[in-house]
């Protein structure tokens, strides 16, 4: 098992807001990785932690024949674009957009005056030529919430072989992942593997035990089996 400590990543940023990057997938991104960010597993491509400016934004841009998938850590934003125009994501929820091959434009707006804190995240769809596709997701406190991925056939999330939970830990619970995960700590502490990680760290491996200590807020990305 390996860990990827944000704070020991390049602190970037564009437009109105700064940002970790830790996974950047040469399939998207070729020669643009940046030193020391890890390639995803499956189809998920690109992790990055956020801080928007206060009434900072990412400005208005497109994408197409990915899905984008925002997390809310701390704060809210303001969502305008082609799909759902005029939505609110607060701290807690999930927002997942699927672009296809119809494609979408976005700007995502920190309305406040204080700075908030999303995790973005891509993952590149199984199936080209899809049309534009909005899901919003509020995980209930303790809960992993499945936000991506299953079996064809439901429509609760885009089905796919790449796996994506978001939600909390409470405190003194475990999760089991069998094979291969990367899991994101947004928030707390616990362990992994018997090794100590805390928010801001990024693991990776085959199969996972991890163990709360108090909450945990985390992203597990993972491998469906058929």
């Amino acid at each position: 098992m390996e860990i990827l400590h944000r704070d020991d990543m390049h602190l970037g940023g564009f437009a109105g807001l700064t940002e970790h990057r830790l996974v950047m997938d040469p399939r998207p991104w070729g020669n643009s990785t940046e030193p020391g960010t890890w390639p995803g597993i499956g189809n998920f491509v690109y992790l990055a932690d956020a801080r928007f400016n206060p009434m900072g934004e990412t400005r208005m841009h497109p994408h197409r024949e990915i899905d984008v998938i925002s997390v809310m850590v701390e704060g809210r934003i303001a969502h305008e674009g082609s799909l759902e125009h005029g939505q609110e994501v607060v701290a807690g929820q999930v927002q997942v957009q699927r672009a296809g091959g119809e494609g979408f434009s976005h700007n995502e707006i920190n309305p406040d005056t204080e700075k908030n804190r999303m995790i973005q995240l891509w993952i590149l769809p199984e199936t080209p030529g899809q049309p534009a596709g909005y899901k919003l997701y509020t995980p209930e406190k303790g809960e992993l919430r499945r936000v991506y991925g299953g079996a064809a056939g439901q429509d609760d999330t885009y089905a796919a072989d790449t796996l994506m939970d978001v939600g909390s830990m409470s405190t003194g619970t475990d999760i089991k992942i069998d094979g291969p995960f990367m899991v994101y700590l947004t928030h707390g502490s616990g362990q992994a593997n018997g090794q100590k990680v805390n928010g801001g760290d990024l693991i990776r491996g085959e199969n996972l035990v991890l163990e709360s200590v108090g909450e945990v807020d985390l992203i597990a990305v993972h491998l469906r089996k058929n």
